[in-house]
């Protein structure tokens, strides 16, 4: 970033800037509320398809969210700013302690790239084997522990990394292809019903409908393969 541009943040500012519908910045702002930060940390919603020039010019100059200014900076990715408010700011931990736990957890990390990856091409045209079986790794990794009904046992940043795409795939392969899928995977069925009585996740869910509105629009006319 431009030293001019670190010159017109101060450390007084903590802001989240997020778009509603955007699940990597859903991503942060599940995290932000876990942690009990609604009064410290300040959502500034981004208009994605009308973006403010002043947000790439004097905010963040890759234009995308989420991003949060702190401590005389900007930082993005939303799996970085996972970490980083766990690191930084008071509040529930997101990751356990236990190393092997942490282990698992970069795992599945570096997993969900690939995983929105299937889903996302599956929905713009691409071979529909893999949907299944990317369903089915989060399934076997629900197995590994049995001290909770989360991806580490117990809620940590790798459910917050997941839940905000399950949410979308699931309501858009249901009504457009009617692919349930949590049919044959118990653990996964149970994971939704249990993160959908976490209220930090609640309070950033989106309108259904809108969000099959928006997936119908932007991939319907470019695959219509039944799975």
């Amino acid at each position: 970033m431009p030293n001019s541009m670190v010159s017109n943040l101060t450390s007084n500012y903590l802001r989240l800037y997020i778009s509603y519908v955007c699940p990597f910045a859903q991503r942060v702002w599940i995290a932000r509320n876990y942690k009990g930060l609604q009064d410290k940390i300040k959502l500034v919603p981004i208009d994605l398809e009308n973006r403010p020039t002043w947000y790439k010019e004097k905010v963040y100059p890759e234009n995308k969210v989420p991003s949060l200014e702190h401590k005389n900076r900007v930082i993005g990715e939303s799996l970085d700013l996972l970490q980083y408010l766990n690191d930084n700011f008071e509040g529930p931990a997101l990751l356990p302690n236990d190393p092997g736990k942490r282990q698992f957890a970069e795992e599945l990390l570096s997993y969900s790239g690939k995983f929105n990856g299937i889903i996302f091409a599956f929905f713009k045209g691409d071979s529909v084997k893999e949907v299944g079986s990317a369903f089915d790794y989060l399934e076997t990794a629900l197995h590994k522990y049995d001290d909770g009904p989360f991806l580490l046992g117990q809620f940590s940043l790798v459910d917050v990394a997941y839940a905000p795409f399950l949410e979308r795939f699931q309501l858009f392969l249901q009504d457009v292809w009617k692919y349930d899928i949590v049919a044959g995977r118990p653990k996964l069925a149970l994971w939704i019903e249990e993160m959908n009585k976490i209220d930090a996740y609640k309070e950033t869910k989106y309108d259904p409908n809108e969000l099959v509105r928006r997936y119908k629009s932007k991939y319907l006319s470019q695959h219509r393969t039944p799975l």
